[in-house]
C-alpha cells in the first residue's frame, strides 16, 4: 500500500508490522506523534501489544528491559534530553544483550533549551554498545525499523533507528507499506534462547567479578572484561549481519542495497561530501548543480554509524582527492565525531584523501544549499585545508 504521511507515522507502521509486543511510551517533542500513532493502533485492535505509558524516559527503557528479559519484542522512542535521561538504562540494555529497538527522533539537547533538529542526542550515546542506523527519508524509516528488529534479534544487541526531527518526523512524503504476510516471512516471532521463566528461576546480570570464575555447574564463567570484549567483537561482526539482512530484505521487498553507506555520483568523483540523515539527500542537489559546472563531486550518507563501517568507507574513498564531512554534532573541545571516526578509518591507508570538517545546523540553524554549494565548489577548485580544526557554517555573531 502506497500512502503519503509523516515520518513518525512511517516508523509506527514499521513497529506495527514488526508485531512489537510491548511498547513503552513517554512524550517528548518531536517523537510524541510516533507513540501516539502506536497507541491508536493498539486501541483499534490493529496491533496486539501492551502499550505502557510511563512517568519518564528512564522508566520507558526500564519497561523495555524487563519485557525483553521476559522474552517479549519491545519498542520505545525518544528524543534529545529524553534520550539522555535513559543513559544508565541504555548501557544496561546493551550489556544485558537485549534486542530492544528504539527510534531516536534527532533533536538538539539543552541547555539552552531547543526543540529543533541536530544529531547531538544520538551522538552522545554512540559509545554505549547500541547499533545506530540512520534513515534519510520516510521509506528508509519504515524499512529500517523492520530490519532493526531482525538485526537486534540476530546479534542480541539493541538498535537505535535515528531520523531527523521535523525534517523527517513531521513532513509528509510518499512511502510504501509492505504487506504483513511479507514482513512475517522476513521477521519471524521473537524466540530468545534465554528468558525469565517462573518455572525456572534464575538471576540475570548480577554483580560480576573482575576475573573468570566457576559457575554453579562447574563451568568457567566470564568476568566483566570478557563480557565487554564479547559485546565489542559481536558489534564488529554485526556489520556483516547488516549487509546480509539488507540483501534478504531487498530480495523480498525490492528496496535497499546500500545498508552501510549510500553513495551518489561517487564513481568518478574527485571530491566527496559525507554526512548523516536527510542532509545527505540535500547534498544531492548540490552535487547535481556542480556536475553541470563540470566539477567531479559526489556525496555519501552513512546508514550505519555504530558499529562504524570502516572498510566500506575505505573502499568508497579509494582514489578520492578530498573529503568534506558535514555534520550536525560536535565533540566539544575536539572535532566533529563523524569526522574523527572517518579519519581513524583512513589513518593506516598509504594514500588517503584530504579531509575537511564542517559543523552546521546545530539547534535547527538553517542549512543553506547555496553555502553547501560554495564550500564544495571551493573544495573542487581551491587549495587544501590548513589545519585540523572544524569550521562552523552559519554562525551569525
Amino acid at each position: 500500500m502506497h500512502i503519503i504521511e509523516s515520518g513518525n507515522t512511517a516508523a509506527a507502521h514499521g513497529v506495527k508490522l514488526a508485531r512489537a509486543q510491548v511498547i513503552a511510551a513517554y512524550p517528548i517533542t518531536p517523537q510524541t506523534p510516533l507513540t501516539e500513532k502506536l497507541s491508536e493502533f493498539v486501541a483499534a485492535g490493529e496491533l496486539d501489544a501492551q502499550y505502557i505509558p510511563v512517568e519518564s524516559e528512564h522508566s520507558a527503557l526500564g519497561v523495555c528491559i524487563a519485557a525483553s528479559s521476559a522474552g517479549a519484542r519491545a519498542f520505545t522512542g525518544t528524543s534529545a534530553n529524553g534520550l539522555l535521561y535513559m543513559h544508565e538504562q541504555i548501557h544496561w540494555a546493551a550489556g544485558a544483550r537485549l534486542p530492544i529497538v528504539m527510534c531516536v527522533v534527532n533533536r538538539g539537547v539543552g541547555a539552552p533549551w531547543t526543540i529543533w533538529n541536530d544529531h547531538q542526542d544520538s551522538m552522545s550515546q554512540r559509545d554505549t554498545g547500541w547499533i545506530q542506523l540512520y534513515a534519510c527519508d520516510h521509506q528508509q524509516i519504515i524499512d529500517t525499523v523492520i530490519q532493526a528488529f531482525r538485526l537486534a534479534e540476530t546479534v542480541n544487541i539493541p538498535v537505535m533507528v535515528c531520523y531527523d526531527g521535523y525534517i523527517l518526523s513531521h513532513t509528509y512524503m510518499p512511502f510504501d507499506i509492505p504487506t504483513a504476510e511479507k514482513v512475517d516471512a522476513f521477521l519471524p516471532p521473537y524466540a530468545p534462547d534465554d528468558a525469565l521463566d517462573p518455572g525456572k528461576p534464575c538471576n540475570l546480570n548480577t554483580v560480576t567479578m573482575p576475573d573468570t570464575r566457576q559457575d554453579v555447574d562447574g563451568n568457567t564463567a566470564p568476568g566483566y572484561m570478557d563480557i565487554r570484549h564479547s559485546l565489542h567483537a559481536d558489534l564488529r561482526t554485526a556489520v556483516e549481519e547488516v549487509v546480509a539482512i539488507d540483501r534478504e530484505f531487498r530480495n523480498l521487498f525490492g528496496r535497499g542495497g546500500n545498508p552501510l553507506v549510500e553513495s551518489y555520483c561517487c564513481d568518478d568523483a574527485e571530491v566527496v561530501a559525507i554526512s548523516l540523515g536527510s542532509l545527505s539527500y540535500q547534498l544531492r542537489t548540490v552535487v547535481d548543480a556542480l556536475r553541470k559546472e563540470g566539477l567531479k563531486v559526489g556525496s555519501a550518507g552513512l546508514r550505519l554509524y555504530r558499529p562504524f563501517p570502516d572498510q566500506a568507507i575505505i573502499e568508497l574513498l579509494s582514489g578520492i582527492r578530498r573529503v568534506v564531512v558535514f555534520e550536525k554534532a560536535i565533540s566539544y573541545g575536539n572535532q566533529g565525531p563523524l569526522y574523527a571516526d572517518l579519519k581513524s578509518a583512513l589513518y593506516r591507508q598509504t594514500t588517503r584523501p584530504e579531509v575537511e570538517n564542517y559543523i552546521l545546523g546545530l539547534g535547527g540553524r538553517g542549512i543553506q544549499t547555496e553555502e553547501l554549494t560554495s564550500i564544495l565548489r571551493d573544495a573542487c577548485q581551491g587549495p587544501g585545508v590548513e589545519n585540523d580544526a572544524p569550521r562552523f557554517i552559519g554562525i551569525r555573531i
